[in-house]
């Protein structure tokens, strides 16, 4: 029987309105858990829920396990397994474990390497812990899932280089000006975009913001979000001196801002850099400017071009977060095969025993007096306290009842005596 399952559908598997039916608001989940760990056969159970993806972990308690988590589902949101298992995915074992990795590694994410995933399976781990869900395998398989989505992220690219448009624009802000902080920007109109590409250059340090609108009064309040000054539409070419970065998102028919306009304010600028971003479909600034020198504009098409040409490079750099993946499901599973009985007695035998011989060694090499029958009379005997000392802990672990749970005891057994350290850093 495996000794981890997980089922679950997401974003590749299932249509919006099906993840909606299956998915568990936060102020749901713990409810759903008792009623899971409840009506189901499992030992250890954890929810994870979010706008793309609803997913079971669970250690089975007996075969049935699977059937009965289905039915859960099927129960609690009151939907005929019919309709939905066509979207299920059943993982077990190894493929269970690499899901989960490649999950908290936002490996398997709509976008590659965008960073929320990990909060997100981490608050679904304190949920199952508060309701008191995880046991010796959930807990070390979560924090392996931690600890794997770090190296991920610290160790490949797949969070480097924009994938919004929004923040693309901020990108190549970056390229262009050394120093963000120092820069002032021009917000034309009121796109949701072009909002967010404001939002993104002001947490890049950009202070200084200018909003431009034909209705004065949704200007004032855009400005009183962004802590800057509101200015009519009419004025705008008036500013081109002073600011860096401009960026426009208006329903026009029209361009706002022609070649002629923009050539004046550079003369005036003395030729510093001016940085234009065109958000706006149908565009909203002349594409003469971009001959203009010292003048920089990029539309929207530019802008996806760079945000696909950034999504090509986190898919490559998602194959090196694989490679990791699968190495860390190796090593996981070296850890549940330790947690039968017969290898954690003989890794605590050999562990003793080393460090028997080990002492006695250091202790004979002092003593040049003894006889080599003496010397192996010293080290029988050390060797026969480390027997004796193992006695009880292994007589226990061989007979820890039919009602106790063994990966509980043989977890902390393997904890006290330090019998991982070989498996964290690979097999003795």
């Amino acid at each position: 029987m495996p000794e981890i399952i997980l089922i679950g559908l997401n974003h590749k598997t299932a249509p919006v309105e099906l993840r909606e039916c299956l998915a568990f608001a936060p102020d749901q989940t713990r409810d759903a858990l008792e009623t899971l760990q409840i009506q189901a056969s499992v030992k250890e159970a954890l929810i994870f829920s979010t706008c793309n993806r609803m997913e079971i972990l669970f250690v089975p308690a007996d075969k049935t396990a699977t059937d009965s988590v289905i039915r859960f589902l099927s129960e609690h949101k009151d939907i005929p397994v019919t309709d939905f298992t066509d979207a299920l995915y059943i993982h077990e074992g190894d493929d269970a474990v690499k899901h989960l990795f490649r999950v908290a590694s936002s490996l398997d994410s709509m976008i590659v390497g965008e960073p929320q995933i990990l909060g997100q399976v981490k608050k679904a781990y304190k949920d199952t812990v508060a309701n008191k869900g995880s046991g010796a395998i959930l807990n070390r398989l979560m924090h392996k899932a931690f600890s794997i989505a770090k190296r991920v992220r610290k160790e490949t690219g797949i969070g480097d280089n924009a994938v919004s448009i929004s923040y693309a624009a901020v990108e190549l802000a970056n390229k262009i000006f050394s120093d963000l902080g120092k820069r002032s920007v021009m917000l034309i109109g009121a796109g949701e975009m072009a909002e967010l590409a404001v939002e993104h250059l002001i947490s890049n340090g950009v202070q200084t913001i200018i909003v431009a609108n034909r209705t004065f009064e949704n200007a004032v309040s855009l400005a009183a979000r962004f802590n800057g000054q509101a200015v009519k539409i009419e004025e705008m070419e008036s500013f081109l001196g002073d600011v860096d970065i401009i960026i426009s998102s208006t329903g026009a028919t029209e361009f706002v801002l022609t070649k002629p306009q923009v050539k004046k304010a550079m003369g005036q600028r003395k030729h510093r850099p001016l940085f234009f971003i065109d958000i706006a479909v149908p565009r909203d600034l002349d594409p003469a400017i971009n001959r203009i020198s010292n003048a920089y504009l990029y539309d929207i098409d530019d802008l996806q071009n760079l945000v696909n040409d950034n999504l090509d490079e986190r898919q490559r750099e998602a194959l090196k977060g694989e490679r990791l993946v699968e190495e860390a499901v190796i090593k996981f599973r070296w850890w549940l095969n330790s947690l039968s009985v017969v290898p954690t007695i003989k890794d605590i035998k050999h562990k003793l025993e080393c460090i028997a011989d080990a002492e006695t060694d250091k202790t004979l090499a002092k003593l040049d007096s003894l006889s080599p029958e003496e010397a192996d009379a010293v080290k029988r005997m050390t060797r026969a306290i480390a027997r004796k000392i193992m006695h009880d802990p292994i007589l226990f672990l061989k007979n820890t009842g039919e009602h106790r749970d063994d990966t509980q005891y043989l977890s902390v057994a393997r904890h006290l005596f330090n019998l991982d350290a070989a498996l964290e850093g690979g097999k003795e």
